[in-house]
């Protein structure tokens, strides 16, 4: 049965740095929860105080009804899989799955049992009795995601656990870690610093910097609006214009750029009139077709730099800007001939929903 994760004022410190730093978060029950973050941000170091192997200053974590902080890992119900897969190389895959279930002293015909069934999770059924150097790289990912999951653990715990794969084999493993999870029903937490893999595995992420949360929500909400400029920089690229906040219309904010005068889409808490903020833009937001009859946000620009690269062209238009000229990045996906009209002028748009205000 899934179980809730709640991480409470959690703090975790390395001499000075404060690695976690009064982190809170709740994670419902079957949630495929991402944390997410540069280098050195202190998602890593969050993830091993709920698997154990850190001892937080402060704060509490409970699994299920059952506060966990104080105990030691193999008393926690979790289940952890490590970016090195960490395989031992002398078993075969069906006695690294066995393992964790030996050490629990699991009767013999259950440890079978329940190797086949997590083998069968994976569709490694057919390599049980390969080493773990006969594997490729997602093989060997699988064999670690089977042993994980045989001991039928409360909360599953993942560490980069694609790092160490080639593109190819990371597309397929996001589909599958997700399938597993989901069909297992776990609650799982998963550390990652690709954005991509987090937008497109995760029910809900946690953007992380320094020690500290900046924003909780479902991909689509961090990457649409995002809570402040950093979040809306790691995640994806924007065009990110000064301003200040002209007028307030309902659900519209009007911002002063240089550029222009924009229509957003007023974020949550809305600034007062006359607060400076920062629009971002999302490239792909940014429209090459015909703006529509009573339109807004439209922009004269010319076209000055694409980059073809097949399904979508990296467009770079320079806008009129005041004294200077602003370059806005813009993506087309399903390119045509825009490419042709080099240093030509051209409209382009965004609609006010596509404009963040951060």
């Amino acid at each position: 049965m899934a179980v809730a994760v709640h991480i409470t004022e959690l703090s975790k410190r390395f001499g000075k740095l404060a690695a976690v730093d009064r982190v809170s978060v709740a994670i419902e029950p079957g949630e495929l929860f991402f944390l997410l973050g540069p280098s050195g941000c202190g998602k890593t170091t969050l993830l091993r105080c709920v698997a154990g192997f850190h001892q937080p200053e402060s704060g509490h974590i409970h699994i299920g009804d059952r506060e966990v902080t104080d105990l030691p890992p193999h008393r926690r119900d979790t289940g952890m899989v490590f970016q090195s897969y960490a395989l031992w190389p002398h078993l075969s895959v069906a006695e690294n799955v066995a393992f964790g279930l030996r050490m629990r002293r699991v009767p013999r015909p259950e440890i079978g049992r329940r190797v086949d069934e997590a083998l069968a999770r994976v569709h490694m059924s057919d390599r049980a009795n390969a080493k773990p150097n006969q594997l490729s790289g997602g093989q060997q990912q699988r064999v670690a995601l089977a042993r994980a999951l045989v001991i039928e653990p409360q909360c599953l715990l993942l560490d980069e656990p694609l790092s160490n794969l080639d593109a190819k084999l990371r597309l397929e493993m996001r589909v599958e870690i997700r399938r597993i999870c989901k069909q297992a029903g776990l609650t799982a937490i998963y550390v990652t610093h690709d954005q991509k893999e987090a937008l497109s595995v995760a029910d809900r992420l946690a953007v992380m910097q320094s020690g500290r949360i900046e924003q909780i929500g479902t991909p689509m909400e961090v990457y649409r609006r995002p809570a402040n400029r950093f979040v809306a920089g790691f995640i994806g690229e924007g065009n990110f214009l000064e301003g200040h906040v002209a007028a307030a219309t309902g659900s519209r904010l009007l911002v002063e750029t240089a550029i222009g005068r924009l229509e957003a889409l007023s974020p949550v808490h809305a600034p007062a009139a006359g607060s400076a903020v920062t629009v971002c833009i999302r490239p792909e937001a940014v429209r090459l077709d015909a703006p529509p009859g009573g339109a807004v946000n439209v922009l004269d620009g010319r076209l000055r730099h694409t980059v073809y690269q097949g399904e979508v062209a990296q467009h770079e238009f320079a806008v009129p800007g005041g004294a200077e000229e602003v370059t806005l990045k813009v993506f087309e996906l399903n390119p045509t001939a825009a490419q042709d009209a080099m240093g030509q002028p051209r409209r382009i748009w965004v609609a006010p929903d596509n404009v963040a205000v951060v």
